[in-house]
């Protein structure tokens, strides 16, 4: 028999394979190192002209480079998304792959993007500087408390970042363990701002040499932070039909809970999809209620029936329309 299709059960140090021909029938199943030999010898033993799926997972994209050329097809597969055949009561890695394998063969599986490695790029660089702020973040929010819990009040009219309330910060001392941690946050905080600053001018330098964020910073909100990480995110705007499927990808769209005749009832957000672009989207949108078109008027309106934070999210959604509008597709 000749394997068409391949289930993939992806591990960090392990991949588990089931081969099965174009009937259901297993054709061979073996186990693999995730290393270049084991993926040379799964190559060695895999005719050219198989269909394999993969599961997305952590290791799921350098172990996709790897394959892709060398085989016909190489399918990651949405494990929420795929439906599998009924029948099999245990999880084991074996059992996965013959699932995987067998969706193959049924054409049941929802496949997702598989971003080239330049969008991959710009979403580690998007990515790392998002961690970085909240890194910031939070550091600034321990060294408050910890002059909250000791009675320190701090001068009043400035911030603790910057100009006077910054040298007042230096020069403040605690006693006991107190002073230790202050001391600490100072140093740990200072290094994080700087990589921040670091990280953020590369994150300009990208946005200023592509044409797909020069034209998304023409929205309201849009900077060359979050016009990047809209880029990055989306990757290829080719792969949505249309605005609702494009929010729908970032989980700004309401769940709908319908049963038979009875009247359709709309939820919180599924907050399923891409977290970071949902980020992005959101952030964009505090802006929306200033703007002087006719969605800015709406927002404001909105704004006064359902308030703030409802009006954010239905503006995120807005904005998936201005998305596709200026998003060039040449």
């Amino acid at each position: 028999m000749e394997e068409h299709y391949i289930g993939v059960d992806l591990h960090k140090a392990f991949f588990q394979v089931c081969a099965v021909d174009s009937f259901g029938q297993r054709c061979w199943e073996d186990r693999f190192p995730t290393t270049p030999g084991g993926i040379a010898a799964f190559l060695g033993r895999t005719r050219a002209g198989v269909t394999v799926g993969v599961e997305a997972s952590g290791p799921t994209w350098s172990f996709v480079d790897q394959l892709q050329g060398r085989l016909a097809q190489v399918v990651v597969v949405d494990a929420a998304k795929t439906r599998w055949k009924a029948g099999y009561a245990a999880k084991t890695d074996r059992l996965d792959a013959r699932r995987l394998a067998d969706a193959l063969r049924r054409e049941s599986v929802v496949s997702i993007y598989y971003p080239p490695p330049a969008i991959r790029d710009l979403r580690e660089l998007c990515r790392y500087r998002r961690s970085l702020v909240r890194t910031q973040t939070g550091l600034k929010q321990r060294l408050q408390a910890l002059l909250l819990r000791h009675g320190v009040v701090e001068p009043a009219g400035s911030t603790l970042w910057a100009g006077q309330g910054a040298r007042w910060l230096t020069g403040l001392a605690l006693p006991g363990r107190a002073g230790e941690s202050l001391v600490g946050l100072r140093q740990v905080l200072a290094a994080v701002a700087q990589q921040v600053l670091t990280v953020e001018r590369e994150v300009v330098r990208e946005a200023a040499g592509d044409p797909i964020v020069i034209a998304l910073q023409t929205l309201p909100g849009v900077g060359p932070v979050l016009g990047l990480t809209l880029r990055a995110e989306i990757g290829e705007i080719t792969r949505f039909p249309d605005p609702p499927h494009l929010a729908s990808y970032a989980g700004v769209v309401p769940r709908i809970s319908q049963s038979g005749l009875r009247r359709a009832r709309a939820g919180a957000i599924t907050k399923q999809g891409s977290p970071w672009l949902r980020w992005a989207l959101i952030e964009a949108a505090i802006h929306g209620v200033n703007r002087a078109d006719p969605v800015g008027r709406w927002a404001r309106r909105l704004a006064v029936k359902k308030g703030a934070l409802k009006t954010r999210v239905a503006l995120a959604r807005a904005l998936c329309e201005d998305i596709f509008r200026v998003w060039p597709r040449t």
